[in-house]
């Protein structure tokens, strides 16, 4: 096994022998990625350990309880994903939350990394760190170039924070640190809490309910004139472990599926799929968040071969159906 500081030999057997420590495991994300270790032999491996605490097994807004689930723990590889995230709804009710939660366990886990000579640390950062008004596709060396969208910004700066400290800690120690930012996610195990849901989970909810409802409409926030670019989890997860595998670079990357889409666009494909039938009224009162998202993908094909797998119209189909049968766990509040 490579040596516990430094970088790691991109093999496929380098997972082998290893500690796994995954943050957020037991979330949306967490889940896919903790599958793809799965698929890929890596639970089964001889001498591997995965390990995936819950939120209520160590709070990661602690200094102490991080340093003391390094001890017990040892890992070899981090993988940090735990996150507290919301949509434009959560974005606006609880900015200070979301600032000081991300911050605070992005430092304290990338550090505790540090100190414990983790050989190779994955952080996951956020497509919310681009800023406002960010040419599309976005290209990573865009990233420092103006503020992020107002109801984004304290989250993704708090993620943006992660970076530095990589870096530094990179320059100052030889911490083999890398930072990924997944474009906006969805799949099964998405949330549907409307508190706490993103977009494609919103309608989804939304429209089966009117459906159900036998209702004549439904509102939806903004004017529909903003983009986004969808990626599915299973991808999402994919190209996380293929970076943690074949990437050591210090550079951030980002992780996309080369399709922007209007937000007119989406709720037409998704009230078409669910079968509603019914008005779309606009809530222009409402903001539209960032007005355009579509990243630049060339990096993570370039440097680990990242080329995500799922057609967005499967992808989506295989969320809505996972929503239909998991009505009460996709619609408990997670914050």
């Amino acid at each position: 096994m490579a040596g516990r500081l430094g970088a790691v030999d991109a093999t496929p057997s380098f997972w082998s022998g290893r500690t796994v420590l995954v943050t957020g495991g037991t979330g949306f994300l967490g889940h896919a990625v903790l599958e793809g270790l799965t698929r890929r032999g890596a639970t089964e491996a001889e001498g591997t350990r995965v390990v995936a605490p819950s939120s209520s097994e160590c709070d990661l807004r602690s200094a102490e309880a991080v340093n003391r689930l390094f001890v017990d723990v040892a890992p070899d590889v981090v993988i940090h994903l735990a996150a507290r995230v919301g949509g434009i709804g959560a974005n606006m009710e609880r900015p200070a939350d979301l600032y000081l939660d991300n911050l605070l366990m992005g430092t304290y886990v990338i550090d505790a990394a540090r100190r414990h000579e983790v050989s190779k640390t994955v952080v996951v950062g956020t497509i919310c760190s681009y800023p406002k008004f960010t040419p599309v596709p976005f290209a990573e060396t865009s990233l420092w170039e103006g503020y992020p969208e107002e109801t984004n910004a304290p989250y993704g700066v708090a993620k943006l924070a992660q970076l530095t400290q990589l870096q530094a800690n990179r320059d100052q120690y030889g911490q083999n640190g890398i930072y990924l930012m997944p474009t906006n996610l969805y799949g099964p195990r998405d949330k549907f809490h409307p508190a706490v849901s993103h977009v494609i989970p919103a309608l989804i909810k939304k429209a089966v309910d009117a459906k159900e409802a036998g209702s004549d409409h439904i509102d939806v926030w903004g004017t529909g004139s903003a983009s986004r670019e969808f990626l599915y989890v299973d991808d999402a997860a994919e190209g996380i472990l293929l970076a943690a595998e074949r990437y050591d670079g210090p550079a951030p990357v980002n992780l996309g599926a080369d399709q922007e889409l209007a937000i007119r666009e989406l709720v037409d494909i998704i009230v078409d799929l669910v079968g509603f039938t019914g008005e779309v009224r606009w809530d222009t009162s409402k903001p539209d968040g960032q007005p355009r998202r579509g990243v630049d993908g060339s990096r993570a094909r370039a440097e680990f071969g990242f080329v995500p797998a799922t057609d967005f119209p499967t992808g989506l189909k295989q969320t809505l159906e996972w929503y239909l049968t998991h009505r009460a766990e996709a619609e408990a509040r997670s914050v």
